[in-house]
């Protein structure tokens, strides 16, 4: 550990979609001095609170890497790159966001939300991979030399060990290459023509050029099979989804994806098993809840339907479409007090004026219960 706490630097990235370049960041500050933390395995949720949130406390900087794709999951009240931001923030860290690969606040606004908001108006760097040293040169000698306000506290003894476990895990990895980040980058430039300029056949064509410069890309032919769900190309997106497990068989959106595809081709029982994968690596995966409740439906377990859309509503009270599919749970079990009360807490959370569809089914329901 660096004894002074000026040079020490918490990296808050988004594993998914920022691997490569927050790995480039960790290598450049420890390779000049700076004691870096970052997490390079997946979070175990009883170690949370105890060893990340204790990092940042004892760490005067706060990166977070931002690419596209790095907030879409900040709207989810657990998200754990939120809470990392969000308690940064309460520390009164010197917060450094560093935008890499065509990263744009104004595309985020909706991902904007409560404290997040005040990210966009901290000075940002861009760190484009074909200037990475250059920016890193940058990083060290201004944007880590801002003061910082709040109190940096010692990392507690009993986590020590942990700590320093994790920092040389982090440093013992293989030096990150031009060619993976330049993958990175057609990733990014991928995640963009699909989700924002839906050109579903150039996605295709730059998630295919990341998979050649680092075939152990795994996200990237997860993200492959996700465009591929959205041309219909079901079989196609399996093949993908089985490479990215392979790659990393703690990947969760792999086994999300095959759920989906899976479902798309009738084995219900088969994406079931998907989801319950995906939800043994993530306990807090929202839209594996819904998707896995929407199947059992499907199969006609209301049941086991009904359980996933409470979990999914607990994990985020505002979710209408859960409420709506409860809602539709207890109408098929003929309980129609229950299904009213769904559905009006549908008509409280969606977005916009009900369809006519949903004021028809409340009518309905309170005609049978004599309701006015």
């Amino acid at each position: 550990m660096n004894d002074d706490t000026n040079k020490t630097v918490f990296i808050s990235y988004r594993r998914s979609v920022a691997a490569y370049v927050a790995r480039a960041v960790f290598q450049d500050l420890h390779a000049h001095g700076w004691d870096a933390f970052m997490d390079v395995e997946s979070i175990d949720s009883g170690e949370f609170d105890r060893i990340i949130l204790n990092q940042i406390a004892a760490r005067a900087h706060f990166i977070v890497i931002l690419t596209p794709g790095t907030l879409d999951r900040c709207d989810e009240p657990n998200d754990w790159l939120r809470r990392e931001i969000e308690y940064a923030f309460e520390k009164d860290r010197n917060i450094v966001p560093l935008m890499t690969n065509g990263f744009d606040f104004g595309t985020n606004e909706s991902h904007l939300t409560g404290q997040l908001a005040e990210l966009k108006r901290r000075n940002a760097l861009n760190v484009p991979y074909d200037y990475f040293d250059e920016a890193m040169e940058r990083l060290r000698s201004r944007y880590l030399k801002q003061p910082v306000y709040g109190a940096v506290v010692p990392t507690p003894v009993d986590d020590r060990a942990e700590v320093a476990r994790r920092v040389n895990h982090a440093a013992a990895q293989p030096q990150v290459t031009t060619e993976q980040l330049s993958a990175e980058e057609y990733f990014r430039r991928a995640y963009k023509k699909h989700q924002e300029d839906h050109d579903l056949p150039g996605a295709i064509e730059d998630y295919s050029q990341a998979i050649r410069l680092n075939p152990s890309f795994a996200m990237a032919y997860n993200n492959r099979a996700w465009v591929r769900l959205d041309m219909d190309d079901v079989d196609g997106a399996l093949v993908d989804v089985d490479a990215a497990a392979g790659l990393d068989p703690k990947l969760v959106y792999a086994y999300y994806n095959r759920g989906i595809a899976l479902d798309r081709k009738g084995d219900y029982d088969d994406a079931i098993t998907a989801y319950n994968n995906a939800l043994a690596i993530d306990t807090t995966y929202l839209s594996a809840y819904y998707n896995r409740a929407l199947t059992r439906y499907r199969t006609g377990d209301y049941s086991g339907s009904m359980v996933d859309y409470e979990t999914a509503i607990k994990l985020d009270p505002s979710f209408a479409n859960a409420y709506w599919g409860l809602g539709n749970c207890h109408y098929n079990l003929k309980d129609w007090a229950r299904a009213l009360d769904a559905y009006e807490k549908y008509v409280q959370t969606v977005k916009g004026a009900p369809t006519e569809s949903v004021v028809k089914a409340i009518k309905e329901l309170k005609q049978k219960l004599g309701r006015s």
